[in-house]
């Protein structure tokens, strides 16, 4: 699941990106509007956590034009502002949530997870192909009734077939959903993933994740 974080306090932004990479996520960072603007243009996100009071465009002005452009990302605002007048103005604006601070991760997680169980586009719960089953909410991947224990990014990719089974993913899409803007596109990286969910995932001759070739990969009952 693929995040963006803006937020101008570095402290704040160190101490989120990595807990929630090490939940899993992976989390592009912009440190002003400008850039945080830029980037929820470009790229698509599950989610966008923000600060409200941010240099150069602020968080309500972030709101207004991602809206008025009719881009329906979910929006997480952070705000300093506890006026019951504020946070109806920010869910009036268009924001899907929002959390006061100072706040405690543990919130911040359980507000992430719970913005992402709405329906909205391709999200869903239980993820189901075959006898293979996959919780995004609890982080479970069972086959068969058996637990398969995977690290997170390949948890993250597995998911991201799984909501598009049947469907061949080019791999730049697959680099830009499950992994981050600092990841290298010309590395192996996607290719050793996928290696390793084969290995954890398949038995015997059954396949699960195709290989088309010059093309992506897939998640299907046949080529």
């Amino acid at each position: 699941m693929r995040l963006l974080l803006i937020e101008d306090d570095d402290n704040i932004v160190r101490s989120l990106a990595t807990a929630l990479k090490n939940a899993g996520y992976a989390v592009d960072i912009a440190s002003d509007g400008e850039r945080g603007y830029f980037l929820a243009r470009t790229n698509e996100y599950r989610l966008i956590v923000m600060d409200y009071n941010l240099p150069q465009l602020d968080g309500r002005e972030i709101v207004q034009k991602i809206r008025t452009e009719g881009l329906s990302v979910p929006i997480l605002m952070l705000t300093v502002r506890s006026e019951l007048s504020d946070k109806v103005d920010l869910l009036t604006l268009g924001v899907d949530d929002y959390l006061a601070k100072p706040f405690a991760f543990s919130e911040l997680l359980a507000r992430i997870k719970a913005i992402s169980r709405r329906p909205r586009n391709w999200q869903g719960n239980v993820l189901k192909f075959q006898d293979l089953e996959l919780d995004p909410d609890k982080f479970v991947v069972t086959k068969n009734g058996r637990r398969i224990i995977l690290p997170s990014k390949e948890f993250s990719l597995l998911e991201y077939l799984l909501r598009n089974q049947g469907r061949i993913l080019p791999r730049q899409e697959i680099m830009e959903h499950v992994w981050d803007e600092n990841a290298d596109p010309f590395s192996n990286t996607i290719e050793v993933h996928i290696m390793n969910l084969r290995k954890k995932l398949e038995t015997g001759n059954k396949q699960l994740i195709f290989t088309v070739s010059n093309r992506g990969y897939k998640i299907d009952d046949r080529k």
